[in-house]
């Protein structure tokens, strides 16, 4: 286990990152759910009320709840199996006694479910049908609505693709009979939208928007919803059950930051003339100093696969028809790119390299307005405390610049939580297997305040003494709901399958 805490100011671009405000993680108890790398940890939801901390476990279809009331020793409490409504759990939600898991169904292409579930004596309250994939659920701060993002991923000869959606549960009058809407984006016109990606090979853009996470305003009115795949952020209103909006994120200029582009070159951090999409995973909503609300995102990046012979829609740059005015080409050999990015004048040759991903976390205003990138922060951080011993290695092992020329750290999931009188995004590299935690009370003048990584590179992958591996689910625990007073961040990591508990010292 290490802790890293930022000790000198570093500058990335035009971002200037100091320590005034550093803070520290403490790791304390540990729990392990199941077998190194088939996803048994990914998503947990923490229950105040019994101190239980309820844990997806993807690999044996069930939820795996935790007894939290000493975090230093984790002990289970009991299996609560889902097969019975279908094939895989895939996030879970708490509001007072009740716990929402989000279910694919059997056949993953079909409506999937949602379950509600006792978080006292564990019964199966009622369950409801949602669109396919629900990925994200959680609860309006009010409690009345429950909100799942449907992702509707294609099968893998995408023959069939169903529609993304974003499902809204009314729960106020109880859990007996749920009543279900829904928001759809079947009247989305693709062709008004600025900084969008097309994902499928013929796709309507109902199809392409894969919601793959969201968050909900303090006011319980309204659903910022990431569309990863699409480049997007859509706004719904969930009174209305209507997507009001849907805002491109645009790309990322890197020859204005900088990143490593290869896996055969050590560290080499530079900036290069490609474009960065963000493609962001998880969402946060939270309130800047002024009263001002804002979102940050978590910039992992994704690629598709189409059809029976598995086309992807990347490729090494190396493999790719490029336009002679594109300089640095032999340097860019061996990133990965998208393919069907880039030809301005439909010449058949990229005239602009995208790249998926942006490898850091963005703050944007409830408008779309880019405020805040961490630029090249991530990459360099890592350099600095792994060197080339294990920079940009990937969660499968340790070996160094494995994922430089592919999405490098994958930041995935991100909580915001207010520590003292400061406001902190806590976000997950998936592939770095670390842990960044950012300052943003001033959205405009956000600080790194600490790095943390438990994966122990003296001990190879699968042994258990080689640590956390793929950090999936991030869940804050504020002081006031804590088991021992002080805040709690609680990881979920997917690879080692194990679910850690830190306590956080300002």
């Amino acid at each position: 286990m290490r802790v890293w805490a930022l000790t000198t100011a570093v500058m990335l671009g035009a971002a200037c990152f100091s320590t005034a405000h550093a803070i520290s993680l403490e790791a304390l108890g540990i729990y392990r759910h199941g077998t190194f790398g088939q996803s048994a940890a990914e998503i947990s939801a923490y229950d105040p009320v019994t101190k239980r901390l309820f844990v997806v476990n993807g690999e044996s279809d069930r939820i795996d709840v935790l007894d939290m009331s000493d975090p230093r020793r984790l002990k289970l409490v009991r299996h609560v199996g889902l097969a019975a409504f279908g094939k895989t759990p895939n996030s879970v939600a708490i509001h007072g006694d009740v716990a929402a898991v989000a279910v694919t169904a059997n056949d993953p292409q079909a409506p999937g479910n949602v379950v509600f579930l006792s978080t006292t004596d564990f019964r199966i309250l009622s369950a409801v049908t949602v669109g396919a994939m629900p990925d994200m659920i959680a609860f309006t701060p009010d409690g009345k609505l429950v909100v799942t993002a449907d992702e509707g991923e294609p099968d893998e000869t995408y023959a069939r693709d169903p529609e993304g959606s974003v499902s809204i549960i009314d729960v106020s009058q109880g859990f007996v009979l749920p009543r279900v809407r829904t928001a759809r984006f079947d009247a989305v016109d693709r062709a008004s939208l600025a900084g969008v990606r097309a994902v499928g090979p013929k796709q309507t853009f109902a199809q392409d928007a894969e919601p793959e996470y969201l968050a909900i305003s303090p006011d319980s009115s309204t659903a910022y919803v990431t569309l990863q795949e699409a480049n997007a952020i859509a706004v719904v209103d969930l009174r209305t059950a209507r997507v009001t909006d849907v805002r491109g994120l645009g790309f990322k200029d890197w020859s204005a930051s900088a990143l490593d582009v290869s896996d055969k070159d050590g560290v080499n951090i530079q900036p290069r003339p490609v474009f960065g999409v963000y493609q962001p995973d998880a969402i946060a909503f939270f309130t800047g100093p002024d009263g001002a609300p804002f979102l940050v995102t978590a910039n992992e990046g994704d690629t598709k696969a189409f059809g029976e012979d598995r086309y992807t829609d990347e490729a090494r740059v190396s493999d790719l028809r490029l336009d002679a005015a594109i300089p640095d080409q032999d340097a860019l050999k061996r990133l990965k790119a998208l393919r069907n990015m880039g030809d301005a004048n439909g010449d058949g040759t990229l005239d602009q390299l995208y790249l998926p991903g942006a490898r850091s976390i963005s703050i944007w205003d409830t408008a779309g307005r880019l405020v805040f990138d961490s630029g090249d922060m991530l990459e360099r951080k890592a350099a600095e405390l792994f060197g080339t011993t294990a920079f940009n290695a990937d969660h499968l092992d340790h070996a160094a610049d494995a994922r430089s020329d592919d999405k490098g750290p994958e930041p995935e999931g991100v909580a915001i939580g207010v520590i003292g009188a400061r406001t902190y995004a806590f976000v997950c590299l998936e592939r770095q297997s670390a842990i960044a935690v950012f300052d943003v009370t001033d959205p405009r003048a956000v600080t790194l305040a600490a790095y943390h990584s438990a994966r122990d590179l003296t001990a190879a992958p699968p042994a258990q003494a080689a640590g956390d591996m793929g950090p999936e689910g991030i869940t804050l625990i504020p002081a006031a709901q804590s088991p021992i007073g002080a805040a709690l961040l609680v990881i979920s990591n997917e690879i080692s399958s194990t679910t850690r508990v830190y306590a956080i010292t300002p």
